[in-house]
């Protein structure tokens, strides 16, 4: 008990976990925000821009088609994500065992990006057909199969999937956990007063995992927010930039057209943009404390 007494103590613990830190992200934030005020082709000398670089990319309509389309994608994923990782949880309540089934649920996050990828690529794939239009056939809707990478109205929902069914897994097991580690004597008394089945569960579980809900979301939001690798491996943000997201255009812009500059100035936004949504969803949660 004297350790956890110790300021000394606590520094020393945290010092490295801070230093890790500060030099894998807080560095490269500022480094990016330096970026941002420059022109830069990556070899040559920078230029002073000022703002000219956000200036920029306020005029630029495809920004805006990324920006949209990266709001479409955050929906899409923290849909699968919290919505089915919840069901999922309660379903696996009222499972005897359910190790084996929370594993096979579990094992899609820990599969790497370009397997998870290549696998969506032959789901979608045409030629050969793939799963997802065999199964159309079977059940007798051949009409609707089509090209789903390259279909201009399938798209960004076909890069959006694989993300959300990729980590459903891992909130299934934080909610489960949640759930299994309420106060059982909390809810013998609920249902001795009558709640049960929904009443039970919205009224009386949900608000008790409240926290764990909030901090599920927080990272599924952020997550989403700077969603890069699949939709890039699958689209590259194409056919033409209808499945374009702030972080493939970024990458487009500092790394294939070497304007560094520019792209730096979307990461920050998409930094700004991040701390938003993570600001209304606190000051949302506080306000909703704040009325019961």
């Amino acid at each position: 008990m004297g350790i956890l007494k110790d300021k000394k103590a606590y520094f020393t613990f945290l010092l490295p976990a801070l230093s890790f830190y500060l030099f894998a992200v807080f560095y490269p934030i500022i480094q990016s925000v330096g970026l941002s005020l420059v022109r830069w082709n990556g070899i040559g000398k920078w230029q002073f821009a000022g703002l000219s670089n956000y200036i920029s990319i306020f005029k630029d309509r495809i920004f805006y088609t990324a920006l949209v389309n990266n709001l479409i994608y955050l929906i899409i994923v923290v849909c699968m994500q919290i919505v089915l990782g919840m069901s999922f949880a309660i379903l696996m309540t009222h499972i005897k065992n359910p190790a084996l089934i929370k594993t096979f649920y579990y094992i899609p996050c820990i599969i790497t990006t370009v397997a998870i990828a290549q696998l969506f690529r032959s789901i979608y794939a045409t030629e050969p057909l793939g799963l997802l239009n065999q199964c159309l056939q079977a059940v007798g809707l051949k009409n609707m199969a089509t090209t789903w990478l390259t279909n201009t109205k399938t798209v960004l929902a076909a890069v959006s999937v694989p993300e959300g069914w990729r980590f459903t897994g891992l909130y299934m097991v934080i909610y489960y956990v949640a759930l299994v580690s309420l106060d059982t004597e909390v809810l013998e008394a609920a249902q001795i007063d009558g709640a049960d089945g929904w009443v039970l569960l919205f009224r009386i579980k949900f608000p008790m995992i409240r926290p764990v809900i909030l901090l599920s979301l927080t990272m599924c939001l952020t997550g989403a927010l700077r969603g890069f690798d699949i939709p890039f491996l699958l689209t590259n943000g194409g056919p033409g930039n209808i499945s374009e997201l702030l972080s493939t255009y970024m990458y487009k812009k500092a790394f294939g057209s070497n304007q560094y500059g520019y792209g730096s100035a979307i990461a920050v936004f998409i930094i700004l943009e991040s701390i938003g949504v993570i600001t209304c969803l606190n000051i949302f949660s506080k306000t909703q404390e704040g009325e019961k």
